[in-house]
């Protein structure tokens, strides 16, 4: 097997922070299970995330974000400033349109419900991974909400087909309605979603 296709197969690797112990047991068990993906590490707290995911080094970690002590956003920002390039997504056990918007300006890659499907799951780890993001309809309520202020400077950054397509989330479309809509593949309607993210840290929106 040559190089090239070696690293074509390489599981993505996975780290979770998670500290209901019965729930994180569940999410190892399914990560571990999931073909293609790979459990790196487990833990409970900010305080073993800090102390041990940057010697892991996974591809893409699962955050608890209503974590006791040091908060899960708190948590991923300290992570990300030692690994910059590394994908978090932020696990609510209720959706609450704030703390999502707030993770996803400091940094997640996407915000998930603890309760959501297995499939559903595993396809955003693998969508993080490879570059894109999620948007829920009620996040991209939230983003237009927020972009709605001309006086803001991100607003003028952010381009037509981005509006776009946070308005179609915001009405409740799939990615995959929104693909056909507009005539894109799905990864592309994930990078638009990732490239506003990106403006929204920039301009330092929820510090």
């Amino acid at each position: 097997m040559d190089l090239k296709h070696r690293l074509d197969v390489m599981p993505v690797r996975i780290s979770l922070v998670e500290e209901n112990q019965e729930l994180r047991a569940s999410f190892v068990t399914l990560l571990k299970g999931a073909p293609g993906l790979c459990c790196v590490g487990s833990h409970g707290n900010a305080t073993e995330a800090l102390q041990h995911i940057p010697v892991e080094r996974p591809d893409v970690v699962l955050m608890d974000v209503n974590l006791r002590g040091m908060g899960g956003i708190e948590c991923m920002t300290r992570l990300k400033s030692q690994l910059p390039e590394l994908r978090v997504l932020m696990l609510a056990r209720h959706e609450h349109t704030d703390g999502g918007f707030e993770s996803l300006c400091a940094g997640a890659s996407g915000y998930l419900l603890k309760h959501a499907p297995s499939a559903e799951l595993i396809e955003a780890i693998e969508q993080a991974h490879a570059g894109g993001a999620l948007m829920t309809m009620q996040i991209a309520r939230k983003v237009l909400d927020y972009l709605r202020d001309a006086r803001k400077s991100i607003t003028r950054e952010v381009t037509s087909r981005e509006y776009t397509i946070i308005g179609l989330i915001a009405k409740g479309y799939s990615y995959a309605e929104i693909g056909v809509t507009l005539d894109l593949p799905v990864v592309a309607v994930r990078q638009h979603l990732r490239a506003v993210y990106k403006k929204l840290q920039n301009a330092g929106v929820g510090r």
